[in-house]
C-alpha cells in the first residue's frame, strides 16, 4: 500500500467519525461575536451530561468490575493519546492526595510518555506495539484493569494497550465517543458516550474530552466509594499533605463527630493525623491503637471498624 493509498484509507475512516464531522452551520463561527460564540460553546457543552447520561448503565457495571478488582488488590491503568492520555493521568495523580492511594496503585500512561503532558507528541499514538511495551513495563497482569481512552475509539495506542491487556488476562474498558468503535470492541467493557461535531471540527480536546473527564471522574470516584474510601460523601482518606488539606481534614473528623475543636486536635494527633482513624478513636470511643486494629481487620472500610468497636 502506498502512502497516499494509506492516508485515504485513513481519511475514509475519520469521515465515518461523528467527532470529526464539520458542521455547516458553523462555517462562519469566526465571524460572531466572542460573546456570540461563548454562548455557542456554552449550548454545546450543556449536551454533554445528556450523552454521559445515556451510557450510565455501562458505566455503572464496568465500575463494579473494576472495584471487584482493586478490592482484591489489582493496580487501575488509563491508556490514550493527546487529550485523552492527558485526562488519564490526571485522574490518576488526583487519587492518592484524595483517596490515600498508595503510589503506583492509579496510573495514567500517555503515549509518548511523561514529556507527551507538556509537549504535544501525536505521533506516538499510532504504535499499539508502544502501549504494550508501556504495560509490559509497568508488569500488567491478570489482577489489573486497563482502561483504554480514545475519542475517536481508533487511536492504535488505545486500542493496542486493550488489546494486550485482554491477552494478559486483565479488566478491560474501553472509553470512546464514537459506536460501534475498535476500541470498544477490543474491551470487555464497551462505554461509547457519542457526543457529536465539535465546534472546531475534529478537536476533540471540547466535548468530547469533557465527556471523558466526566466519565474517568466516576470510575476513580465510585470505585474509591466502593473501596471504603469515604465516610458518606467526606474524604476521609486525604492525605493532609499541605496546609489547606491539613485544615479540611479537620473539618472532615468535626464533620463526622460533631466533636469540639479540642476533641478533634487530641484525636488527630494521638493518630499521627489519619482522619479515619480519628474519626474511629470519637465515634467508637476506642484508643488509637485500636481503631488502627480495628481499621486493618475492616480492610480500612470505617463503617464497619465503627460497628465492630460497638458491638
Amino acid at each position: 500500500m502506498t502512502p497516499h493509498d494509506e492516508y485515504q484509507e485513513l481519511r475514509a475512516q475519520l469521515a465515518a467519525l461523528t467527532t470529526e464531522q464539520f458542521s455547516p452551520e458553523l462555517a462562519e463561527v469566526d465571524r460572531m461575536s466572542t460573546s456570540e460564540i461563548a454562548r455557542l460553546m456554552n449550548r454545546q457543552d450543556a449536551t454533554v451530561p445528556g450523552a454521559v447520561a445515556a451510557r450510565l448503565p455501562e458505566i455503572a457495571a464496568a465500575i463494579e468490575a473494576v472495584a471487584a478488582r482493586m478490592a482484591a488488590g489489582g493496580r487501575l491503568f488509563y491508556a490514550g493519546a493527546g487529550t485523552a492520555g492527558r485526562l488519564g493521568v490526571l485522574d490518576a495523580s488526583e487519587c492518592p492526595p484524595t483517596f490515600n492511594t498508595a503510589p503506583g496503585r492509579v496510573v495514567g500512561l500517555v503515549a509518548g510518555g511523561p514529556q507527551a503532558l507538556l509537549t504535544a507528541a501525536e505521533g506516538a499514538e499510532d504504535s499499539g506495539e508502544l502501549a504494550a511495551a508501556d504495560l509490559r513495563e509497568q508488569g500488567v497482569g491478570a489482577a489489573d484493569t486497563v482502561v483504554g481512552v480514545s475519542a475517536s475509539g481508533r487511536t492504535p495506542y488505545a486500542v493496542g494497550a486493550v488489546e494486550y491487556a485482554r491477552r494478559c488476562g486483565a479488566l478491560t474498558v474501553g472509553l470512546a465517543c464514537n459506536e460501534s468503535s475498535p476500541l470498544g470492541a477490543a474491551a470487555e467493557h464497551r462505554i461509547e458516550v457519542v457526543t457529536g461535531p465539535e465546534l472546531i471540527a475534529g478537536s476533540t480536546r471540547l466535548k468530547a474530552g469533557t465527556a471523558q473527564k466526566l466519565v474517568l471522574n466516576m470510575i476513580s470516584t465510585i470505585t474509591m466509594i466502593r473501596l471504603g474510601k469515604t465516610y458518606g460523601n467526606l474524604m476521609v482518606d486525604v492525605r493532609a499533605s499541605n496546609a489547606k488539606l491539613q485544615a479540611r481534614s479537620r473539618g472532615i473528623v468535626a464533620q463526622a463527630t460533631g466533636a469540639t475543636d479540642e476533641e478533634v486536635e487530641k484525636a488527630l494527633a494521638a493518630t499521627d493525623g489519619e482522619v479515619k482513624n480519628a474519626i474511629l478513636v470519637l465515634l467508637g470511643e476506642v484508643d488509637a491503637a485500636r481503631a488502627a486494629e480495628l481499621l486493618a481487620a475492616s480492610d480500612g472500610r470505617l463503617r464497619d471498624a465503627l460497628e465492630a468497636a460497638r458491638g
